[in-house]
């Protein structure tokens, strides 16, 4: 049978005037067990401030509930045993160390507002010892990184030897000048060919290049090779953690270890390559069974989803013709079913006609062309406005943490729970407003900085574009569109081309 205990408490001053006396409090509490099945054990009352935890009744309950001696306590209501919330976190997390149960009988201990009090001090409490934890351990780690010692699974590194740390000069990466002359051609032929992860596989396969585990190439090993960073000389400690499954942690978890992987590419060619790898997982045929010469560029200005190919087949004269169109995917009810986009379809021929004849007018503009690149440079050194605004950002997030310790401390001393809780509803309003300014600024500092690298390669495509407009296929054609990042917005008839290079006249308007 459940093992119960009663505490009841008045305080002298008050007893008379809330009508709960001990007497008519233990009454209730038997009556309470008693529907309950539970056998009372032990009874506790006392007249006594609820403002103190050094009480002599309370005091003996607390010896019973660490010599884990009942089941059960329960009291008239919860601020029979306490009035002070910070008392209430001690006394609740005790009753739970020694698996004993709180409960009342004038209410549901949670959904009281000193219970809503107590429980959100725990959470936060609970919260800020787990960022000790955590950052006491990250410490740690760092320490033993900064000393310049690898381990792990870095010895799998393709394009590398590893020297083990019981080796004279350990701990760190030497080139392997056979493989590193294969990880430099996987990266030239993803940026300067633009060749796919797949592409760039069957082409190593076809070559014979012998992997790092002696088994036939895969996409997946590739794709691992084309991301790492450690190319460039960089190498990070504490990247991934396991779950279920393996996953890669926050960058903010990383650590570097300095000086232990020599650099066989060039920063610029890594964060070309990322581009590229975004470029192609965003312009993938996915099967594609018709040529499409703007999939993937095109943008359904009334919605805000993406226009996707299709086809129709029209019968002439008995025979049956086939047109290509884009049209809308918010038109199918998969992707909209609650209303369905009334943007209208295009024509594949002439829609296409019409963006390539703008481009083609740009690209033949060489003066258009030299004003666009300077606004792009002045865009480019708007690096450092960035940056400062960023780091006001983070100083400003490091405030509300402290108002945040700092209002536990209040809530700790009895403030009022009310005037707690709507502080602490204005500061998380006010982290979430510099979270997504964060978030804004990141993105601009990196649209900034690949401006930065990304100019005169564009430049130098352009430049040879110029001499070969008309003679271009669609293969060059698509490459013009990914180059310039181009977006083709539609909203009804009309046609607005965007992209990196922006021009005033890039949009069309038509009418049928």
């Amino acid at each position: 049978m459940t093992r119960a205990a009663i505490y009841c408490r008045v305080s002298t001053e008050s007893q008379e005037a809330e009508g709960t006396s001990p007497q008519t409090q233990v009454e209730a509490c038997l009556a309470y067990c008693k529907s309950k099945g539970y056998d009372v054990v032990y009874r506790f009352s006392e007249a006594y401030s609820g403002l103190s935890l050094e009480r002599p009744e309370l005091d003996k309950l607390r010896e019973l509930v660490r010599a884990e001696a009942i089941d059960v306590l329960v009291c008239y209501s919860l601020d029979r045993l306490t009035r002070d919330p910070g008392h209430g976190v001690i006394l609740t997390q005790e009753l739970e160390k020694h698996g004993v149960r709180l409960e009342t009988v004038t209410e549901d201990v949670d959904n009281t507002e000193l219970g809503k009090l107590i429980t959100y001090i725990r959470g936060y409490a609970s919260k800020l010892e787990a960022e000790k934890i955590r950052e006491r351990t990250m410490r740690g780690k760092r320490a033993r990184a900064k000393e310049g010692r690898m381990s792990g699974a870095f010895h799998r590194t393709y394009g590398y030897d590893y020297v083990k740390v019981s080796q004279k000069n350990g701990g760190r990466r030497v080139v392997n000048e056979t493989e590193t002359s294969w990880v430099r051609k996987m990266f030239q032929w993803l940026v300067n060919e633009g060749l796919s992860t797949n592409a760039i596989t069957y082409r190593l396969r076809a070559l014979n290049v012998p992997s790092k585990s002696g088994k036939i190439w895969s996409r997946r090993s590739v794709q691992t090779i084309l991301k790492n960073p450690c190319y460039t000389g960089k190498t990070y400690a504490f990247t991934t953690a396991k779950g279920r499954q393996q996953f890669t942690r926050p960058q903010t978890d990383w650590i570097e270890i300095p000086s232990v992987t020599p650099a066989i590419i060039s920063q610029d060619l890594f964060d070309a390559a990322q581009r590229q790898l975004r470029v192609n997982q965003e312009k993938s045929p996915r099967n594609c069974k018709h040529e499409y010469l703007l999939r993937g560029h095109i943008k359904c200005r009334r919605c805000g989803r993406s226009y996707v190919g299709g086809m129709s087949v029209n019968v002439r004269s008995g025979k049956p013709h086939a047109q290509l169109f884009y049209r809308c995917i918010g038109k199918k009810k998969m992707f909209a079913p609650v209303e369905r986009c009334r943007n209208k379809g295009w024509s594949a021929k002439r829609l296409e006609a019409m963006v390539w004849a703008e481009l083609e007018h740009y690209l033949s503009n060489r003066d258009l062309i030299l004003n666009e690149l300077e606004k792009q440079r002045r865009d480019a050194n708007q690096q450092g406005v960035f940056e400062a605004e960023l780091q006001q950002v983070e100083r400003q997030l490091k405030a509300i943490d402290r108002e945040q310790r700092q209002l536990l401390q209040w809530a700790l001393k009895g403030f009022p729970s009310d005037q707690v809780e709507a502080e602490n509803r204005r500061l998380n309003k006010a982290r979430e407003t510099l979270a997504a300014r964060r978030i804004e600024l990141e993105s601009q500092l990196k649209a900034s900085q690949d401006a930065v690298v990304s100019i005169p390669k564009l430049e130098s495509f352009i430049e040879r574009m110029q001499s070969r407009i008309p003679l271009v296929d669609n293969e060059g054609k698509r490459q013009v569109f990914d180059m310039l990042d181009i977006t083709v917005w539609l909203d009804g008839e009309t046609v607005e081309v965007t992209g990196t290079m922006d021009p005033e006249d890039a949009i069309v308007h038509t009418h049928s």
